[in-house]
């Protein structure tokens, strides 16, 4: 097991803008407020959505599209440097008008509407490649 004691250095709350990119849009409020590193949570809706799944055997992310308005439920994720950029780590609950229930990682999607809390913290967070998992996790 990997951890560290974390400082908090601000709690922030936004909404989303309309037509922009999910994951984008929590990338920029982590530039707006300058964090390398955060952990978040969000809510709200999507026009569309592409939702990634890592297939552990063959260690590659199949992606699928969905092209339709979708709840986001419920989406936790983290910010880290990823090869020197920030990069919002976003896994999301998605929900379909009849209620089912779609989920994995949320590689992006256009906001219809989306409410953010993000709690950064002091020392950064920075992913690197991983060879057990062959992905890149902050260790």
């Amino acid at each position: 097991m990997n951890y560290r004691e974390v400082e908090v250095t601000g709690e922030y709350m936004a909404s989303l803008d309309n037509g922009a990119d999910w994951r984008e849009e929590i990338e920029s409020l982590a530039d707006e407020v300058d964090t390398d590193a955060a952990w978040f949570n969000a809510m709200g809706a999507v026009q569309d959505a592409e939702v990634w799944f890592y297939d552990q055997e063959d260690q590659e992310y199949q992606s699928v599209t969905f092209d339709e308005p979708l709840e986001v439920a419920a989406c936790v994720g983290n910010i880290a440097l990823l090869e020197g950029d920030r990069f919002a780590h976003t896994h999301a609950v998605l929900s379909r008008r009849s209620g089912q229930a779609l989920a994995g990682h949320l590689n992006g999607g256009t906001v219809f509407a989306g409410e953010v809390y993000l709690r950064a913290f002091e020392e950064p967070l920075e992913r690197e490649h991983d060879e057990v998992t062959d992905l890149d996790l902050w260790l």
